[in-house]
């Protein structure tokens, strides 16, 4: 049986969502008005990769998908993040 229907989201779930990412990049822009030396970076980081996953999930339903398809997405943001670690260590060596 194909799972694959139409998922409509409500508008006011949708709407919600939007004022969470407004909220994050507001508070994005907050955290770099304080001087936390590297934390800045990692904090507004964890704050990007916080909304794209409520963008991921909402606008792109991929809370309605498998769970292999999630498990996957879930290990490009494991890449990043490595990658994103890696950069860092090698910056911090120079």
């Amino acid at each position: 049986m194909d799972n694959h229907g139409s998922h409509i989201t409500e508008y006011k779930v949708l709407v919600r969502v939007l004022f969470v990412l407004l909220l994050c990049t507001f508070l994005t822009i907050s955290v770099t008005g304080f001087n936390l030396g590297a934390f800045t970076v990692t904090i507004a980081l964890l704050i990007a990769g916080f909304k794209s996953y409520m963008v991921l999930s909402y606008f792109m339903h991929l809370k309605y998908e498998s769970l292999l398809l999630r498990i996957l997405v879930s290990m490009v943001f494991v890449l990043f993040i490595i990658i994103v670690l890696i950069t860092f260590i090698d910056y911090s060596f120079r």
